[in-house]
């Protein structure tokens, strides 16, 4: 039997595809909240869950806050030691939470937030590497592991200023891999080639106050794409990704930034805030790089405002998860933020919420996993508790969600 001529064609080029699309989903979360940093997947993970329904539940060394990113069928992660302060960068199996390396680096006990760890920033990676950052007073390390642990480039960055230590994590834009590197001591935007590890850009920056942000792009049609910085000094800038020029900012910040910026119908929405309070959340119209038109800020909401937890929208409907554990939904509009509800769901949270599917979900710092509709009313879905604390973002790829408790990473929904 012989196929019509265009037939093998058609159907390498289905399968080409198909392989593409599969590619794309595992990769959906390698960075710090996912694709652009906007933390939403499109997998079917169910709302209420117990321990029956893990995939597996792996010990960790140390203790950490920062999130689990993946490439394919590997897990990296960091952890470090509270006694010593030693970082741990690791690598674990996808499919069963094997360990398959881990990396120590020495370093010495300093200050931190009592809500911070040793090992916060989330790293980044892509098909051939990991990067990693952390911080002492003395040093601001950047490095890169390729997937068996190799180290392939590591920097200094020179002394780190702050009273509650580290926070932001890197991004990669193209050649580079980008980190902020806002405190308060010597300020920067740093761009390092992924392949060699030497500086492509630094820019400075006014020295002020740190942000723990971690940067995303904006795209816009016509129009180059720009990385979008939050810092209290700066409020929210434009970045040209290519050459670390400021484009444009405006100052809407009087306080910390903690939270990431998160794009929205047109706005670019990002937080500020203390300890004492004083939170609030600054929605701006991006200005333009030839500065012919200013960035302005659109509006602002101060009641119940989250601090350390990021903001999540799908479509136009913004959720709001502060850390006293009140969640808004918001109508986000270049007009108006309409608060559509606001619900006090319980607990304490420092790790970020995300959108599964049409459930958004966060981990309290008790370790109960709020689930809530995604939906102009308010409906709450589930309370899964882990059995530990936990101050982490979950994560998502391949159709499966991962829980970072202090202790533990646990693989839930896909395939078993």
């Amino acid at each position: 039997m012989r196929l019509p001529p265009r037939l093998p064609l058609l159907i390498g080029l289905y399968l080409l595809i198909c392989s593409d699309a599969g590619m794309a989903h595992s990769q959906e979360w390698s960075r710090f909240r996912g694709v652009n940093g906007a933390g939403v997947s499109d997998a079917n993970i169910p709302a209420a869950w117990t321990e029956a329904d893990y995939n597996w539940k792996a010990e960790l060394p140390g203790i950490g806050h920062s999130s689990p990113v993946l490439w394919g069928d590997k897990i990296f992660l960091t952890s470090a030691l509270e006694d010593t302060a030693e970082r741990i960068a690791m690598c674990l199996s996808a499919k069963d939470g094997k360990l398959l390396w881990q990396k120590h680096y020495p370093s010495k006990v300093h200050p931190k937030h009592l809500r911070n760890s040793f090992a916060s920033p989330t790293p980044a990676v892509d098909d051939r590497q990991a990067y990693f950052a952390w911080s002492s007073p003395d040093e601001y390390t950047f490095l890169a592991l390729d997937h068996d642990g190799n180290e392939k480039w590591k920097l200094d960055l020179g002394p780190y200023v702050s009273q509650h230590s580290a926070g932001p994590s890197p991004m990669i834009y193209g050649d580079n891999v980008i980190l902020g590197n806002d405190q308060d001591g010597d300020s920067s935007l740093v761009a390092v080639d992924r392949a060699t590890g030497n500086i492509q850009w630094q820019t400075p920056r006014t020295s002020r106050e740190v942000s723990y942000a971690t940067p995303c792009v904006l795209k816009r049609d016509g129009r180059p794409e720009e990385l979008i910085f939050l810092s209290g000094a700066h409020g929210v800038s434009g970045v040209d990704p290519k050459t670390g020029k400021t484009n444009w900012e405006i100052d809407v910040f009087d306080k910390r930034t903690c939270a990431s910026p998160v794009l929205v119908n047109g706005l670019i929405l990002g937080s500020c805030g203390s300890g004492a309070g004083g939170n609030y959340v600054a929605a701006v119209k991006p200005g333009s790089a030839d500065g012919s038109t200013p960035a302005a800020e659109a509006w602002r909401i101060t009641d119940s405002a989250p601090y350390v937890p990021t903001i999540v929208a799908k479509g136009d409907l913004a959720f709001l998860w502060s850390d006293k554990g009140v969640v808004m939904c918001v109508k986000a509009t270049p007009e108006s933020g309409k608060v559509l509800w606001k619900q006090r769901v319980g607990g304490n949270f420092s790790g970020s919420p995300i959108i599964v599917g049409d459930k958004v979900m966060a981990i309290a710092e008790d370790g109960e996993v709020v689930v809530l509709a995604v939906a102009e009313e308010y409906k709450l879905l589930a309370k899964n508790p882990l059995g530990e604390d936990s101050r982490s973002t979950p994560s998502v790829a391949d159709g499966r969600l991962y829980l970072r408790t202090y202790k533990h990473l646990i693989s839930l929904g896909g395939k078993k």
